[in-house]
């Protein structure tokens, strides 16, 4: 790993912690091991000299406009009206007017 020193215990309890994960002690270093090496690869990936090669197209185009050659046409993304927000408001449980209120689902 050249620029970056690595992912420490202390990283990886925070991560675990912001991903809502319960890792077991055993676990922890087996995640900074496995971490360190996806970042690992990741340097070896931009190492590469990748000077005229194009960018990747869109699916849309790979695909010729078709999806899977079976003949359906992907539409084209085009602005449209959206929902007003007064009626859907109106329709919903709780609302401040301009969110959604909906009750907490995740507890710590």
């Amino acid at each position: 790993m050249n620029e970056h020193a690595g992912v420490t215990l202390d990283d990886v309890r925070r991560v675990a912690e912001l991903a809502n994960l319960e890792l077991t002690a055993a676990e922890e270093p087996r995640m900074q091991r496995d971490l360190n090496a996806i970042l690992g690869h990741i340097d070896q990936l931009n190492e590469l000299d990748t000077t005229g090669v194009p960018p990747m197209t869109q699916v849309g185009e790979m695909l010729g406009g078709t999806l899977l050659g079976r003949g359906e046409v992907l539409r084209m993304d085009e602005v449209r009206p959206s929902l007003d927000r007064s009626e859907v408001m109106s329709a919903a449980p709780e609302t401040d007017g301009r969110f959604f209120k909906v009750p907490k689902v995740i507890e710590r």
